[in-house]
């Protein structure tokens, strides 16, 4: 169980990282890669959105993917799985 849960854990770090990559690039509407960066976001908006309210605005700059990562491996990877 514990092996799934910490597979899960590194697909969804994974899946954030490819929103980031996705958001260097400009989408066009109706294109398969927007349709996936719109599932990514989905995906990934639930514990961004929360650290993005809880840090400080950067100017242009979102550093809530590196947060959440931090979080998600730090502290649910190692201190509560044992990943």
């Amino acid at each position: 169980m514990r092996e799934l849960l910490c597979r899960l854990l590194n697909f969804y770090v994974l899946i954030i990282f490819f929103r980031i990559v996705l958001s260097w690039f400009p989408l066009r509407p109706g294109g398969i890669v927007f349709t996936v960066n719109q599932w990514l976001f989905r995906a990934t908006e639930p514990l961004m959105g929360r650290a993005r309210r809880i840090l400080p605005p950067m100017g242009q700059f979102d550093l809530s993917p590196i947060v959440v990562i931090m979080f998600l491996q730090i502290v649910v990877g190692r201190l509560i799985l044992g990943c």
